[in-house]
């Protein structure tokens, strides 16, 4: 007897899965401009951050074509190129849903128990945020740095890590390419001000503001994610 393995995928690859066959099928034309995100969402049954995930990992393989302020296209046959490996890549609604649950557990364990030097070391990523985003409405570099000192200053190993492997997905192409279409140039800024609620609460050492803090950082950053693709001119 011979079975096949079982695979449980994930449910933005489920709904790509969807839209590709229309694609293929030649129900949805080359060139033409899909139903408006939200009335996507409504006909598939899905939330919108599940629907909008899906449309980027099908951007990211090239079947459409996202332009803020117009609409979802499909690309025509000789515009698209073969499809990214995201077999291991987590949805980005997925990933801040669990650096929420989890960073705010960080950050009230560090609220608790972060050294003297651990507290610097944050102290010190916050501000080469703050240096940062004057140059670049987005950097990463820095953003990584203070998650993963706070991290640290929680006294467990196994969270650091767990921190450092979303950070991974967090800069994966998936994530990237929803990112990329939403940046704006106060976007750091804002991030820096979430930061700095972090930063105050775990200094004053009180780990349910922190946790509460970093919280907020997450929903802000949902929020910031979440946003219409049709901008204001």
């Amino acid at each position: 007897m011979r079975l096949q393995t079982v695979e449980t995928r994930r449910l933005y690859r489920q709904i790509a899965d969807q839209i590709r066959n229309l694609i293929e099928n030649g129900e949805a034309a080359p060139g033409s401009r899909l139903p408006a995100e939200r009335d996507l969402a409504r006909q598939l049954g899905v939330s919108r951050p599940s629907l909008r995930e899906a449309v980027i990992a099908l951007e990211v393989e090239g079947l459409l074509d996202v332009r803020v302020g117009s609409g979802i296209y499909v690309t025509a046959a000789n515009e698209r190129h073969g499809a990214a490996d995201l077999a291991d890549a987590s949805g980005p609604f997925e990933v801040i849903r669990a650096r929420r649950l989890i960073e705010g557990e960080c950050a009230a364990h560090a609220a608790r128990h972060a050294s003297p030097a651990q507290l610097r070391a944050i102290r010190k990523a916050h501000a080469d945020m703050l240096r940062e985003s004057k140059r670049h409405h987005n950097p990463l570099d820095a953003d990584r740095a203070f998650h993963v000192s706070i991290a640290e200053a929680s006294g467990n190993s196994a969270l650091v890590l767990v921190v450092q492997t979303l950070w991974d997905q967090r800069v994966g192409p998936l994530y990237r390419a929803l990112e990329r279409k939403l940046e704006y140039p106060a976007m750091a800024v804002e991030t820096a001000r979430e930061h700095e609620a972090v930063l105050k609460a775990i200094l004053a050492r009180d780990p349910v503001a922190a946790r509460g803090a970093m919280r907020r950082h997450m929903d802000m950053t949902k929020a910031r994610y979440s946003k219409d693709w049709k901008v204001e001119r």
